[in-house]
């Protein structure tokens, strides 16, 4: 008898009896994530000065940057913000503290135009604020949206510092800050010897405000916001 057959049954069987290949598995894909929102980059101090190289004057008139001085100084207005490129006169005005108060200042006043949110005048050594001229024919500050807590982008050298409108001055002077403006911009803020005569632009935000005053942090939020608004309107 032949073996092939024997031999044949032998191997369908070894067949029969031989695992089935396994599939290959199909890697999963990766997960998805949500795409990472890219921050803006900081409106830096050549932004805001590049939206504010003319001037179109919306004050009829031009300001003196101290008592005595040349008038030289218009009023500058642009889209959502008016602007001046002055001095920096040291405001020491306000709540009297360990360098504002009337022997460290001559000119010391113990009240500001605006007052903060429980009734007390504003402190000049804590509050970055600017101060607007007095309303004239001149130029009228409530005519273009600007009043107390009103917010402002202050440029000097490289830096940026924001500030709210807090205190008005004379009525034919511009070119003042708060102590605390003047610090933070890297300006001497002595109130007796302090501030600088020229180089500094102010760009306040038409029909801004901040409420309460004093809360520099939302102050800062909203100017970074502001100025972000101003800058690519001005692209």
């Amino acid at each position: 008898m032949s073996p092939v057959p024997s031999l044949t049954l032998a191997v369908a069987g070894a067949a029969l009896l031989a695992p089935s290949a396994l599939p290959v598995p199909v890697p999963e894909p990766p997960p998805r994530t949500a795409p990472v929102a890219r921050r803006a980059a900081p409106v830096t101090a050549a932004d805001l000065l590049a939206g504010v190289r003319g001037c179109t004057p919306v004050s009829h008139g031009r300001y003196r940057k101290d008592q005595g001085a040349r008038a030289t100084v218009p009023v500058c207005g642009t889209r959502g913000a008016v602007f001046w490129k002055a001095d920096m006169d040291i405001d020491c005005d306000g709540r009297p503290g360990r360098h504002c108060n009337a022997r460290t200042d001559p000119y010391f006043s113990g009240s500001t135009a605006f007052a903060q949110s429980d009734g007390r005048p504003l402190s000049s050594e804590r509050t970055p604020y600017v101060v607007v001229p007095a309303p004239s024919e001149r130029w009228n500050y409530w005519a273009h949206g600007v009043r107390g807590g009103s917010v402002a982008a202050v440029v000097y050298r490289d830096r940026v510092r924001y500030a709210v409108v807090g205190d008005t001055g004379p009525a034919g002077i511009i070119g003042e800050g708060s102590y605390a403006l003047a610090a933070s911009l890297g300006v001497d803020p002595d109130p007796r010897a302090g501030g600088t005569p020229s180089g500094v632009t102010y760009i306040v935000f038409e029909n801004s405000r901040v409420t309460p005053i004093e809360d520099h942090a939302a102050v800062v939020k909203e100017g970074k916001r502001l100025a972000r608004r101003f800058v690519n309107d001005a692209g």
